[in-house]
């Protein structure tokens, strides 16, 4: 049976065509049959998940109200609470940890709108890498081409969606890690506003710029997740939102009366061909109903990457002090020497990049006057091989796994909402690139009537992968 998209699932469970419970055994059998070639799971619980579905059906059969996921399948990645097991943030270090007592808020929320979980997610360890290739739990495979990588931090996030296991899955997202899976994998990801929705219950990275928020394999099933997620969390210093913000409603929209510009220059020096073929098809798409204007120049890039790498490293690196000291031998080998650097910078470093940050929000902010929503692609290349260690872009050789996050970091490092949007340009072998659709803070709903205008194109789409 072909994979139903998640507005297709919420439909089929909400009238009644399809029971929770026929639709998880379709999940779990999917999962059975490709998970040995994905290796997108860390951990199932499908007999909890068949008690969750049983009591929406058996809601159904009294006749009592249903949340807007009923029945809907998800899973999420390792590094958010689930009450009774240990979160595991990609590690071998924190399995000695004990069970959490509680789900983490999103998971909550997910769950309280009818969702079933039916598991945790492979990532890169503490989330610090691009490609999910874990010593520990071995490398998430890209469902499209297993011998290439799904994309990292959040790598068994945007796996598990494109193979089809389930429609709706959680990530995280610093320096791209959701947006760099989403690409690769070919499906839809939302990284929303810093501070946008509740970090409580999930295992940090970098506190000053981690992000939480869903990706999914339809974009109006993207939108409906993330209403669902939203709202004030008084307990999580860090989550500044004020009010519910519904965007679902506003998809019909469209993209009339937005100032759409695609983003040059640094972008397109470091993207190659196939990518910028990417952008051009999303722009070809939009321009058919909106003016698009080339050559607008994001401020200071290469700069804020550079920013982001040292907030990052020195978070990351003073977060994980005490097992670096004590457990080095049982961290990840393709991060922990970036750690150990991380912890030993100066703290003038750090603080200056902190102070150059809020001058450099302030710059984008200011572009965001003349703009609504911006274009550049998600990632530089498709996915690499497993185990690629140079990617090559426009005649350069370049390290593989920091490279990847070139396009994404500049962006999350002022905290601008973004959705990705599945694109399959030419010359990939197959493989997809996602576009990066830009939208100033608190303005997902704009990234989204793009993503939406795009879905509706057909130009943006998700592709079916054999079991």
């Amino acid at each position: 049976m072909p994979t139903l998209s998640l507005s297709q699932t919420i439909q089929a469970v909400a009238t009644g065509k399809r029971s929770a419970a026929a639709v998880l055994e379709t999940c779990i059998a999917r999962i059975e049959a490709t998970e040995a070639r994905v290796n997108a799971f860390t951990g199932t619980r499908f007999d909890a998940a068949r008690t969750q579905a049983a009591q929406i059906d058996a809601r159904r059969a009294r006749g009592e109200p249903l949340g807007p996921l009923a029945g809907v399948p998800f899973a999420v990645k390792n590094l958010f609470d689930v009450a009774g097991e240990v979160t595991l943030a990609g590690s071998r270090v924190n399995r000695s940890h004990p069970p959490a007592a509680a789900d983490a808020v999103l998971v909550q929320r997910l769950q309280a709108a009818g969702a079933v979980l039916v598991g945790s997610l492979n990532m890169d360890e503490f989330a610090y890498g691009f490609t999910t290739e874990n010593t520990h739990y071995g490398p998430t495979r890209n469902p499209h081409k297993p011998d290439c990588t799904a994309g990292g931090s959040s790598g068994g996030s945007g796996a598990a969606v494109a193979a089809g296991q389930v429609p709706l899955t959680l990530g995280s997202d610093t320096n791209g890690s959701i947006r760099v899976p989403s690409s690769f994998c070919g499906i839809w990801g939302l990284k929303p506003t810093f501070g946008r929705l509740s970090r409580r219950g999930s295992f940090p990275f970098v506190h000053s710029i981690d992000h939480l928020g869903p990706l999914a394999n339809d974009l109006p099933g993207l939108a409906l997740a993330y209403d669902v997620l939203q709202g004030p969390d008084p307990l999580d210093p860090g989550c500044f939102a004020t009010a519910l913000e519904p965007t679902t409603a506003l998809l019909a929209q469209g993209v009339q009366g937005l100032r759409v510009g695609v983003l040059n220059g640094y972008f397109d020096a470091l993207s190659a061909p196939a990518a910028r073929e990417a952008v051009a098809l999303a722009a070809g798409a939009l321009g058919t109903q909106v003016a698009v204007q080339h050559g607008v120049e994001w401020p200071d890039p290469a700069a804020a990457r550079a920013a982001a790498f040292i907030v990052t490293a020195s978070e990351g690196g003073q977060l994980h002090l005490e097992s670096l000291r004590t457990r080095a031998d049982e961290h990840e080998p393709l991060s922990v020497d970036r750690l150990i650097a991380g912890a030993l910078q100066p703290a003038a470093w750090y603080v200056r990049a902190q102070r150059f940050r809020r001058l450099y929000r302030d710059k984008v902010n200011a572009l965001f006057r003349d703009w609504d929503v911006l274009i550049a692609p998600a990632t530089p290349v498709a996915a690499p091989a497993i185990g690629s260690e140079w990617i090559y872009i426009n005649g350069q050789r370049l390290p593989s796994r920091p490279s990847i996050g070139l396009l994404t970091q500049p962006v999350s490092f002022a905290g601008c909402p973004v959705v990705t949007a599945p694109m399959w340009p030419d010359g990939t072998g197959g493989l997809p690139i996602g576009v990066q659709l830009i939208a100033a803070p608190w303005r997902e709903d704009l990234a989204l009537r793009a993503g939406w205008a795009l879905a509706q194109s057909g130009v943006a789409h998700v592709k079916e992968t054999a079991p």
